[in-house]
């Protein structure tokens, strides 16, 4: 009897078992599967179009970069499958595993991997060779999504909880630019995205897009001067006023205040301005650091009598970005390596070297322009078929794009990566857990980044970073990583149908 309703159990597992495996392909999202399949399809053509030479090689040849994606892609589909298979849960249970195993790689790598172009961030396997980097992505994304999900975990409940989610981020940052491989580090970056998804302040995001702002001017304009100081950072200084007005008046909702503060500031620029069309010499240094404290002590005053806490955070915003202008000369002189210096340098226009660091970028322009509207059509492209732009099978892989099919073949790549993002935005807003939304928020994240950084690196408005193109550009790990993180992503999607708790 016992025996009898052993084997009633287990054949009831079985049964559930090979139920949920095809309720998974019954319930997958399969638009977003067919975008996906779309992608690596083009992506290979691209490819063969981008390594084509006139022997007219055959696109299956196993020894060109088409054939080796294709091999990589027959892997990735059934790596693909093999994540369906999955239960759900697994992924949720050994978030945390995963995070430590790759991570741990990836410190390891730093000691052991050959040097590559001056990076140590491959792993070497006899012919072959991947990048762990690319695989903490997802597990990454995984390590985020368990910890929002965690009982009562609330980003905003207290400072400790930020510093877990930061934690989390900034470890593998630290790993791969040890491993000198920063364009890599700044995709998990874009991670922040989700961060203020789930609950963080917006101040934070504009206190990034702050800092690159003020980097970005602070160096373009450093050439000439106004009021015995650079542009650039009399520029930057009207900025940080302009800041301290808008939050007084927005953050703070003190509109009086705000008034008063920009007349001040309105009034004493124009008498400088005055004195100096009369030839008396006004220190600009002196002037806009005073204007920039007296405005903190009227914050600070408006705040003890208001009691106005949101008044401190404009002072020490203020203040901050002050020490921030004054550091970037050291951080881009004394912290950035020479090779990166020259590449921000000529993609701000400071520099012009088209045959040196801006070569790859001036050929790729060259080549899409040429394109036209409608392209030359497939393997016409002059500038690609004639190996002008270096590396044009990995990064540079959309000015392939750009020759052959034109603006409209342009656009249309990137109206179906658009369509891909919203399509898995779409997904976790579905989800009826914190952990599938938060991880589905990673995954259009991180495409979002890689898609924004290479379109605008290629056409010379990023500077060169190495950041592939998802599903076009040439190599294993890359696919890979974008498959892994792209089918975790679904194959939760999948589960919230089997009322699956995570």
């Amino acid at each position: 009897m016992c025996c009898r309703t052993c084997y009633t159990h287990l054949l009831s597992q079985t049964v559930n078992q090979r139920n949920d495996n095809i309720s998974v392909f019954r319930y997958i999202d399969w638009f977003t599967v067919a975008l996906y399949l779309l992608l690596i399809t083009a992506g290979v053509f691209s490819i063969y179009a981008a390594s084509y030479d006139f022997d007219h090689a055959s696109l299956l040849d196993n020894s060109e970069f088409s054939g080796k994606q294709i091999r990589w892609i027959g892997m990735a589909l059934g790596l693909a499958v093999v994540i369906l298979l999955f239960d759900a849960k697994i992924f949720d249970i050994y978030a945390y595993p995963i995070y430590a195993i790759v991570t741990f790689i990836m410190l390891i790598t730093i000691f052991v991997a050959p040097d590559i172009k001056g990076s140590h961030s491959w792993l070497v396997f006899g012919p072959l060779r991947f990048q762990p980097a690319e695989f903490g992505k997802a597990a990454t994304a995984l390590a985020l999504a368990k910890l929002f999900s965690g009982y009562g975990f609330t980003l905003n409940a207290c400072r400790k909880n930020y510093m877990y989610a930061l934690g989390l981020i900034f470890l593998p940052v630290l790993l791969i630019i040890a491993q000198r491989e920063t364009g890599s580090a700044l995709a998990y970056l874009s991670l922040f995205m989700v961060l203020y998804r789930e609950g963080m302040s917006g101040l934070i995001l504009l206190a990034a897009l702050c800092a690159v702002v003020f980097f970005v001017v602070a160096l373009k304009y450093a050439g000439t001067l106004f009021l015995g100081i650079t542009c650039g950072e009399a520029v930057v200084f009207g900025l940080i006023m302009i800041i301290m007005v808008c939050m007084m008046a927005v953050y703070c909702r003190q509109m009086e205040g705000a008034r008063n503060l920009f007349l001040a500031y309105a009034g004493s620029f124009i008498v400088v301005l005055t004195l100096s069309a009369f030839g008396i010499n006004v220190p600009g240094m002196a002037y806009f650091i005073i204007a920039i404290l007296a405005g903190c002590v009227y914050c600070g005053f408006l705040a003890m009598h208001s009691r106005a806490r949101n008044l401190y955070i404009t002072i020490g915003a203020a203040l901050v970005s002050v020490v921030f202008l004054f550091s970037v000369n050291y951080a881009f002189s004394k912290v950035l390596q020479p090779h990166q210096q020259q590449r921000i340098l000529v993609t701000l226009g400071i520099e012009q070297d088209v045959l040196g660091a801006g070569y790859n970028v001036n050929q790729s322009r060259i080549a899409i322009g040429s394109g036209g509207i409608a392209g030359k059509g497939f393997l016409n492209g002059t500038q690609t078929k004639l190996k002008y732009v270096p590396e044009q099978h990995t990064d540079f892989i959309f000015c392939t794009v750009g020759e052959e099919q034109g603006f409209l073949g342009s656009t249309a790549l990137l109206l179906v990566f658009l369509i891909l993002i919203l399509r898995i935005m779409f997904i976790a807003e579905r989800q009826p857990s914190t952990f599938g939304r938060v991880y589905s928020y990673c995954v259009a994240s991180y495409f979002m980044f890689h898609l924004a950084i290479n379109v605008g690196m290629v056409i010379g408005l990023c500077p060169v970073i190495g950041i592939p193109l998802p599903f076009f550009s040439y190599g294993g790990s890359s696919l890979w990583s974008f498959t892994i993180l792209l089918f975790i992503c679904l194959r939760i999607d999948a589960s919230r149908r089997e009322h699956l708790t995570y």
